[in-house]
């Protein structure tokens, strides 16, 4: 009998094979290919092979492993279609390495199954309005918005919501934006369920990741707390989807299969007919205007745990309190500090930029030290002595000589955390200071740091975005933001968005336990208006603008927006079929297609890149069209296409 086989790799259609096994729909098996044995799944329709003739192979075995659902194939067919991806591509995210695991031992699964006491967790009766509107709307597909104000309790909510889905026997997904995140909610996680969560993400060895994906399937594994990839993992009977901090950009996917998780997680509830639950303090702005719609239910919580006041503000204008040569901190920035250190509070200096200075300047010269395998300048890391590319990764010494051939004698031009750190040790060298960026928080001293901030231990931070994602420090009470300007500016149509929502989750992390909190704006523009608007206690206010602009100009969520980058290492070559890729495009769309233009980061590990843009009315089937198109143009091998549906970035 002959059987479809998706197998993981670029093709976008199933190989026929035959067997003399009974299979079914979904069942993993071991197919010949090439040379090799490779693992597959018996799919939902047969390749279209235009009557050509070909030698039919021999399926070599079937797996052990519960088959994958047919509502699971129906969302990763979906998934190919709207992301513009080739099936077997979509098939590769939801293996593990390629494979599929078959069950283990019981033994394996011990670490996940045994029981402790559980914390108790009293709701307050707004939270316990919340949870009962929930699990009133639990029997099929909704998408429910929980925003709630910063330590407000929604986590809490959230939870005693899982708990009534693991009483039905079902599984529950729980998508996190950051992996450092997952070890402060994981404890979270124990003390609320008395059982340890599978954690998933890139971290995670892969014998784990194994006793996971095998345990999900069969049924042992009850929750999954996961970034990105774990929305393609093989749940036998999930019943709900959590997306926390639902706006946070770092769900997007943006290199090899690209794709939205939140997006895609809405649409895997739906084929799945479950809830799925959109968590955050600020919403993204499609998700609040499909809540605006009514497409999406929505709860709130507006007062903080045990009533504990939101931050007040405070803006300090350095055009009047002007910064000392060398020093990015304020006189009257430093008195308000102090009075804080006094009354025993824990301060953060946030400057949402790495290393110690974005420029390196050579004063003999005059050349500013850019990255050869990418358009943009290097950072300056002083604890590694060394300039970093933070795109590709490329770094070097500062031992460099000129044309001239003497030795450059360089200046770092502008600020980081290093060189905001080195100022507040000069400034409280009796105090205990510590950075708070990517470069120092993902390693395995990071738990025993964050032990040492919630403790009250380290008396001043100073850190990057990072900061912002969830956590928990209960003495921090004063936030000295040092760069608003520069994170106001830029070419991006969602600056707006992306400010509202860091300042709302960063502001979120002062005044916890219900002491009085300030946060502290160091600025030198007449921006008091748009501080006082990202900053008021109410988003929605925010959003509700926002989204009228966005009306008003045609831009999402109004209008389907589909980037496509072309790259290649060949300059001239790339700039002519640029041109040649949009006349094609012109010509077989109805659409506007935008472009070419250089990339903003124009060159990136060596590869030249210009952007396309297809803008499209958001009701029409974009993507059919699209797919079809590009099947059709032959690029040439030197240049790579990347397709980005709904982009974030412009980059």
């Amino acid at each position: 009998m002959k059987y479809p086989v998706l197998l993981p790799n670029i093709f976008d259609y199933p190989f026929t094979y035959k067997s003399n096994l009974n299979l079914k729909i979904g069942e993993y098996v071991k197919v010949p290919f090439g040379k090799s044995e490779i693992t597959g799944v018996v799919w939902d329709d047969f390749e279209k092979n235009d009557n050509k003739s070909f030698k039919i192979k021999e399926i070599d075995r079937r797996l052990n492993i519960k088959p994958l659902k047919k509502e699971t194939i129906k969302f990763l067919n979906w998934f190919s279609e709207y992301n513009l991806v080739p099936k077997g591509m979509s098939l590769k995210l939801h293996l593990l390495s390629g494979e599929a695991i078959e069950e283990f031992d019981d033994k394996d699964y011990d670490f996940f199954l045994s029981k402790d006491d559980v914390k108790e967790f009293r709701l307050s009766k707004d939270q316990r309005k919340i949870l009962d509107e929930l699990k009133n709307q639990d029997n099929k597909f909704r998408v429910h918005l929980l925003q709630g104000t910063t330590g407000s309790g929604k986590t809490v909510v959230y939870f005693s919501h899982i708990l009534k889905i693991l009483e039905k026997n079902q599984q529950a997904l729980i998508l996190l934006p950051e992996i450092g995140l997952t070890a402060e909610f994981e404890k979270k996680f124990k003390e609320f369920f008395g059982f340890n969560a599978s954690v998933w993400h890139s971290g995670i060895t892969q014998k784990r990741k194994k006793v996971i994906w095998s345990g999900l399937s069969s049924g042992k594994i009850q929750v999954v707390i996961g970034a990105r990839s774990s929305l393609f993992l093989p749940f036998k009977n999930i019943g709900l989807i959590i997306v926390d901090e639902e706006h946070d950009q770092s769900f997007k996917q943006d290199e090899g299969v690209i794709y939205n998780a939140r997006d895609m997680a809405i649409s895997r509830a739906k084929f799945e007919n479950i809830p799925i639950n959109l968590v955050t303090a600020v919403p993204s702005i499609e998700t609040y205007s499909n809540f605006k719609k009514k497409k999406y239910t929505g709860s709130r919580l507006l007062k903080r745990y045990k009533d504990a006041n939101l931050p007040s503000y405070e803006i300090i204008d350095l055009n009047i309190n002007k910064l000392n040569k060398n020093s990015w901190i304020s006189n009257k920035t430093l008195d308000k500090v102090k009075e804080h250190l006094i009354k025993k509070d824990q301060i953060l200096f946030f400057i949402n930029r790495r290393g110690f200075a974005p420029y390196a300047l050579c004063k003999n010269c005059l050349k500013v030290y850019s990255c050869p395998h990418c358009s943009i300048n290097l950072v300056f890391h002083k604890n590694k002595k060394k300039l970093l590319c933070h795109y590709c990764g490329y770094k070097c010494e500062l031992n460099r000589r000129c044309k001239k051939n003497i030795k450059c004698d360089l200046v770092f031009s502008g600020s980081g955390v290093e060189r905001v750190a080195e100022e507040v040790k000069l400034l409280f060298p009796d105090k205990n200071i510590s950075i708070f960026s990517s470069d120092t928080m993902n390693k395995k001293s990071s738990i025993e740091k964050l032990k040492k901030i919630i403790d009250g231990e380290i008396e001043i931070l100073v850190g990057t975005q990072l900061i912002s994602k969830g956590f928990h420090f209960p003495k921090l009470n004063c936030i000295v933001v040092l760069d608003i300007d520069l994170s106001l500016n830029g070419h991006d149509l969602r600056v707006a968005e992306k400010n509202l929502q860091l300042y709302h989750q960063l502001s979120g992390r002062a005044g916890r336990t219900g002491k009085p909190a300030t946060v502290y704006f160091q600025t030198f523009g007449k921006n008091r208006k748009l501080i006082s608007q990202i900053t008021d206690p109410d988003p929605f206010l925010f959003l509700d603008n926002e989204l009228k602009l966005r009306e008003n100009y045609k831009l999402p969520p109004f209008e389907r927006f589909i980037s496509l980058i072309l790259t290649s290492t060949k300059e001239q070559k790339l700039e002519r079929e640029s041109n040649n890729f949009k006349n094609y495009l012109v010509n077989n769309l109805d659409d506007r297609v935008l472009g070419p233009v250089n990339a903003p980061i124009y060159k990136v590990r060596g590869k030249y890149r210009n952007r396309l843009l297809i803008r499209s009315n958001k009701n029409r089937k974009i993507q059919r069209k699209l797919s079809q198109i590009l099947n059709n143009y032959k690029l040439p091998k030197e240049i790579k296409l990347t397709v980005d549906v709904d982009p974030i970035s412009f980059n």
